[in-house]
């Protein structure tokens, strides 16, 4: 029955090779008439005048004649004379319409551009045979040579030369097939080519004959297994070049297998890894021939695959066997394929197309040609090198360097060219996560964490190997950035303001990971000069770019990435060098001196560098309140350490702001005015808290006194924002002002009324009538929001200088209420204590008292928000002497009550009678 089989499969296939054959033979024929017809055709077209086409009548009938003779016979290729006939008939019409000088040029593109549809007959009879016959020849010789085993026809030694010979037939015929074979059949069915099947059917027989010679009956070694399976695996690559890519992806499986099938006892990771090389680097010499893109991707994938089952199962594992695979790849990548190919014929992206003027430029960029070479590449040079420092794996030795040469070489290829941007990208990303393993192994989590004292020793980098690592990376990629800066041309300016980031961000992050991790936090000198030396490197580049554009204004992106990434540098040297104030004070000089620098230089990005220093400042200040430090911050008011601490960034900061008061920048400006605002509120307040705790600055409740100052001054501010805002427009002095004003009756809301209430905190209010906690607390800030809503009025909108309004009132109330309750409880006002008739009579009069001269004021002062005031306080005592008086007062005090409410009322309505009659017909009336 396997015989049957397998003499039918045979048949089947030869039938179908011969029926193929007969087919292309006719198809040729065809294809030749055709390109005969189409060259006639362009020669007429290009040599009649314009105005002999027009009435060239005869050929266009001669023509539209042979077409529907033509559209009548059947055959693959019918259609396709039809279109090429239209395309001609159109290239006429495009000669009659073009100048003189394009007649001859017109009818190319129009023919060059139609192509031929396949017929259903073509796509099945052309590929379905030989996909068959290949499977068809396949299993013929494997049951050919089980029958000879099974019958025990032929020795072992007989059947692997007949399987041998008959692999080499199979090649060879496929060679003889291949040079017979017409061109436009291999154009038109490149994947499932006749040649390349026999090919390939050969080379999996040689590959079977050479594994079974070793394997099964151990007629070679294991030396000679490797070299002859090698051999096959690379011809197979080198005869990809004949018969297409498919071929290829066969070797490159055959070269990936064969390691895995002959294995010897003792390990040889540099024969393994100089194998995969060499099959990697045939296999990408092969793609850039035939420009190739799925083979080298999956190559790329099968060396990583390689190299990540030997560095996780080799215990321990040698890594330079490895990185020199992984240079290999880098180098291969970077100058053989894709190298410097700008062009994809599939998608037809070009160098146009990475033109920084044109639009989608980044994300051109972001898209170049080949990138799937690039990127396989890259992700398996990164795992592999953050793999070699991992804790999970066992090296023999740690291979520090190793992963430095290998992500240095990385990022040096993604230096070469715009195409190369994700290896860039990836080396940037490697460095930092490679650096971060290092510094976190070097000894100090073991001190945070006791638990990566459990670590073997073997993986504990000492803390000067991972600075000099980070150090050596750091010069790397601002060295890298330089070069592709220097050489960056007109359709490179993303990629050369990508690398002006990395060459600012990638040093920063390198050597802020290691000073925090392994440096001196005292001093550190070593630190501190690379950190001020790429600085002052970077400061020479952006230098030496504005020189070089003179003027051109095409390096603003470039220069202010690495303006702000020396000035990161600067910062990363200060802590290196100096500690507490010192550092705070540095800090702020040096933001502001990039704004003083602007007398000297134009850079759009200097103001922008000092709103980096006030953030920095901000920073220090939130991760040590202190400045100094708890226990060397004196406890005398305002001179103590935090008056430079925060008095001397904010004068820098006004200095600044003030200086740059014509910057042309709106946006940069408003943030130096913002800043220098919030921290003159911020010295202020400070030095208050520290004044009211006694030098102790903590997170703890501030008093009602202290609280009362923040409002004060957050009154004060907001009045200054207007003042500002009227003699210098701006959003920060207006919006700013606003925002300080909203947030302050927050306060008053949630704090003076609630939260530090003394008739609910119990808090003392002192021994003085009046000049006591709540003249503070109370009456002092009335008094500010309704100065602050009289001067508002008319500078800012109606519902906020309403609110002003009622936040002073509110607070009016509250003052005189806690008085009433201090005149009859003494300065402790607690709720606990209860209530007296004398002092609950007393509310109702204040209240009402507190309303008339509410009435009075808005009536003078013509304030609709007042007079609404007083009405609602009026409302409040009416409520409170039926609902309370009535019921907790007795005898002569009811009714006093109730007789002064009637006459306080009556009075009330007469005067809002006199002030309606007085004002009707009038204009309005202020709020």
């Amino acid at each position: 029955m396997l015989e049957a089989i397998a003499l039918l499969a045979f048949v089947m296939a030869l039938a179908a090779f011969l029926g193929g054959r007969r087919t292309a033979e006719r198809l040729e024929g065809e294809i030749e008439s055709l390109k005969t017809e189409i060259a006639r055709l362009a020669r007429e077209g290009a040599a009649a005048p314009a105005e002999d086409l027009a009435s060239a009548t005869p050929p266009e009938i001669d023509v539209t004649a042979a077409a529907e003779s033509e559209a009548k016979a059947d055959g693959p290729w019918a259609r396709a004379r039809q279109d090429a006939r239209a395309a001609a008939d159109e290239a006429r019409g495009t000669a009659q319409s073009a100048p003189p000088d394009e007649e001859i040029a017109a009818p190319a593109t129009p023919f060059a551009a139609a192509e031929p549809t396949e017929s259903l007959e073509s796509r099945i009879g052309g590929r379905w045979p030989v996909w068959v016959g290949g499977l068809a020849l396949a299993l013929g010789g494997y049951f050919l040579v089980q029958y000879s085993i099974e019958a025990g026809l032929l020795s072992p030694a007989v059947r692997l030369m007949l399987a041998a010979v008959f692999g080499f037939v199979l090649a060879i015929a496929g060679e003889v097939i291949r040079r017979r074979a017409v061109p436009a059949i291999a154009d038109r069915y490149r994947n499932a080519m006749i040649p390349g099947v026999l090919t390939a059917a050969g080379a999996v027989t040689l590959f079977g004959v050479v594994y079974a010679a070793y394997g099964i009956y151990d007629f070679i070694g294991t030396g000679s297994a490797f070299v002859l399976l090698a051999l096959v695996s690379l011809a197979t690559v080198g005869l990809s070049l004949l018969h297409g890519q498919a071929l290829a992806g066969l070797g490159l499986l055959a070269s990936l297998l064969t390691p895995l099938f002959v294995s010897s006892g003792e390990p040889r990771p540099w024969v393994l890894f100089g194998f995969l090389a060499v099959a990697w680097l045939a296999t990408l010499a092969a793609s850039r021939l035939r420009r190739w893109t799925v083979v080298p991707t999956l190559a790329n994938a099968g060396l990583g695959l390689w190299g990540l089952a030997y560095v996780a199962l080799a215990a321990p594992f040698e890594a330079p066997p490895v990185t020199f695979a992984l240079l290999v790849m880098i180098a291969g990548v970077a100058l053989i394929w894709p190298g410097r190919a700008r062009t994809d014929e599939a998608s037809g992206t070009t160098a146009a197309a990475m033109d920084a003027t044109a639009p989608g430029a980044w994300e051109s960029l972001f898209k170049p040609p080949h990138a799937g070479i690039a990127i396989s590449a890259a992700l398996v040079t990164t795992a592999l090198a953050l793999l070699f420092i991992s804790p999970a794996v066992d090296a023999a030795r740690f291979p520090v360097s190793e992963f430095a040469i290998v992500i240095a070489a990385l990022a040096a290829a993604g230096s070469l060219r715009a195409t190369a941007v994700y290896p860039a990208l990836l080396a940037g990303f490697g460095a930092i996560a490679g650096t971060w393993s290092l510094t976190a192994l070097s000894g100090v989590l073991a001190y945070l964490d006791p638990s990566f004292a459990d670590l073997p020793p073997q993986i504990v980098v000492p803390g000067r190997t991972a600075m000099l690592t980070a150090m050596t990376l750091s010069a790397l990629f601002v060295l890298l950035g330089a070069f592709v800066l220097a050489r960056r041309r007109a359709g490179g300016r993303q990629f050369a303001a990508l690398w002006a980031g990395m060459a600012a961000v990638v040093p920063n992050a390198l050597l802020a990971m290691s000073f925090v991790m392994t440096g001196n936090f005292a001093f550190d000198l070593p630190h501190g000069l690379a950190a001020f030396a790429g600085g002052l490197f970077l400061l020479g580049l952006v230098e030496w770019l504005y020189r070089r554009s003179a003027g051109a204004g095409n390096t603003d992106v470039d220069g202010g990435l690495l303006a702000l990434g020396s000035f990161g540098l600067f910062v990363i040297g200060l802590h290196a060098w100096t500690d507490g104030l010192v550092t705070t004070l540095a800090i702020a000089l040096l933001g502001a001196g990039y704004s003083f620098a602007t007398r000297l230089r134009s850079w759009p990005v200097l103001p922008w560098v000092t709103v980096a220093g006030g953030v920095v400042v901000l920073a220090r200040i939130a991760w040590e309140p202190t400045i100094v430090g708890p226990s060397s911050l004196g406890t005398t008011p305002v001179f103590n350490g935090l008056l430079p601490g925060y008095g001397i960034p904010a004068l820098l900061l006004v200095a600044s702001a003030y200086f740059l008061r014509a910057w042309p920048d709106l946006r940069v400006r408003n943030l130096l005015q913002a800043l220098a605002s919030l921290f003159v509120l911020l010295t202020l307040a400070m030095l208050v808290r520290h004044a009211m705790n006694r030098g102790v600055l903590d997170s703890s409740v501030p008093t009602l006194g202290e609280q009362a100052i923040y409002t004060l001054l957050a009154i004060g501010a907001s009045g200054i924002f207007m003042t500002l805002d009227g003699r210098s427009p701006s959003p920060v002095f207006r919006y700013g002002g606003m925002a300080l004003g909203v947030l302050s009756m927050l306060s008053v809301l949630g704090a003076h009324l609630v939260g530090l209430n003394p008739y609910f905190s119990g808090e003392l209010l002192g021994s003085v009538p009046f000049f006591d906690l709540l003249l503070i607390g109370y009456l002092l800030p009335a008094i500010g929001y309704f100065g602050l809503a009289w001067y508002a009025r008319g500078r800012r909108p109606q519902p906020y200088v309403v609110a002003l309004a009622v936040s002073g009132a509110i607070l009016a109330f509250t003052w005189a209420t806690l008085s009433v309750r201090r005149f009859w409880q003494g300065q402790n006002v607690a709720d606990w204590k209860g209530f007296l008739q004398g002092e609950t009579y007393t509310y109702s009069v204040v209240w009402l008292v507190l309303g008339v001269l509410l009435l009075v004021a808005g009536s003078r002062l013509d304030a609709k928000s007042i007079r609404i005031a007083s009405a609602v306080l009026v409302f409040v005592a009416v409520l409170k002497v039926f609902l309370v008086d009535m019921s907790n007062l007795e005898g002569f005090l009811r009714a006093l009550s109730f007789i002064g409410l009637g006459a306080v009322l009556i009075g009330i309505g007469l005067f809002y009678q006199r002030i309606l009659s007085g004002s009707a017909g009038s204009g309005g009336q202020r709020a």
